[in-house]
């Protein structure tokens, strides 16, 4: 069977091992990574490291600056904003990772089935796929927390709404490299159903690009939420959440900046190092992310 880098450096049993020695070739990828552990150990960690409550209001210190006892200030409540930094990450992270990987699972599939399959089914599946792209993702995430409610549970169903289409059709282009060739043909010949080549065959083979896609998505998914609290369709006050932060201190911001600031520098800070691993891990895997990305 004719293997990607990825499927072939499994095979061999080192999966990350070319993964690894990429990113640490570059200091740029290497601070990238760190800057992402350091987000994922401190949104497990969080609730112990907090210095104080994150709801617990003190009208006394409404908007104070940053003290010693308050590094990160208080906010108009009198809340402690470096306790609600540190957990606010949290639901965002979450969120971000659950529904990229269900999207890069359901939406990879589907694009995989239907770029072997080709033909009539093909072609309806990828109209079907680009009539939903084609509808702004704000838009779509917007309908369906405004008709289903702000739960988690559908904020992570619209994230993969969203979502899942791009993967499909990004996929479908990986899958069609590999649909002609001779393994592909030998499959087909000894009467393997249509799943079994996809699971076997082919899912291997676009493993990589899917890989890249997961860490794509997982930073644009993390802005979404953050943007969808900040609209005040995300999570409900006094929940610590980045994006909610920032759209109760906005009105205060030329008096008491740090209420915005520093939440806007967690969100950018796990942005960009989302977005830099996702470089290192294509680099590592010889892909071309401007290729990949989907429209």
């Amino acid at each position: 069977m004719n293997v990607s880098l990825l499927a072939r450096a499994t095979a061999e049993g080192a999966p990350l091992r070319e993964i690894w020695r990429t990113l640490r070739s570059s200091p740029l990828m290497l601070l990238g990574a760190s800057i992402l552990v350091a987000h994922l150990v401190i949104a497990l960690i969080a609730p112990l490291i907090a210095p104080h409550s994150p709801t617990a209001i003190n009208v006394d210190l409404a908007l104070a600056a940053p003290s010693w006892a308050h590094p990160f200030g208080n906010d108009r409540f009198g809340r402690d904003i470096l306790s609600r930094v540190l957990l606010g990450g949290r639901i965002a992270l979450a969120i971000a990772l659950v529904g990229a990987a269900l999207s890069v699972l359901i939406g990879g599939f589907v694009g995989v089935l239907f770029g072997y399959l080709g033909g009539f089914a093909d072609e309806t599946a990828m109209r079907v796929i680009d009539a939903l792209i084609s509808i702004p993702g704000l838009l779509l995430l917007l309908v369906i927390v405004t008709g289903l409610g702000s739960g988690y549970a559908v904020i992570l169903l619209a994230m993969v709404l969203s979502y899942a289409p791009g993967v499909a059709r990004v996929a479908r282009a990986a899958a069609h490299e590999f649909v002609p060739r001779d393994f592909i043909t030998a499959a087909r010949a000894r009467g393997e159903a249509p799943v079994a080549v996809v699971t076997r065959e082919l899912w291997p083979n676009v493993l990589d690009v899917l890989l890249v896609e997961f860490a794509m998505r997982a930073s644009w998914i993390v802005l979404a939420v953050s943007g969808l609290s900040f609209l005040g369709f995300g999570v409900n006050p006094p929940t610590p959440d980045w994006g909610l932060m920032i759209a109760e201190n906005r009105s205060m911001l030329a008096l008491a900046p740090w209420g915005v600031i520093f939440p806007m520098l967690a969100i950018g800070s796990l942005v960009v190092a989302l977005n830099v691993v996702a470089d290192g891990v294509a680099k590592a895997l010889g892909l071309d992310r401007s290729r990949a990305a989907p429209l």
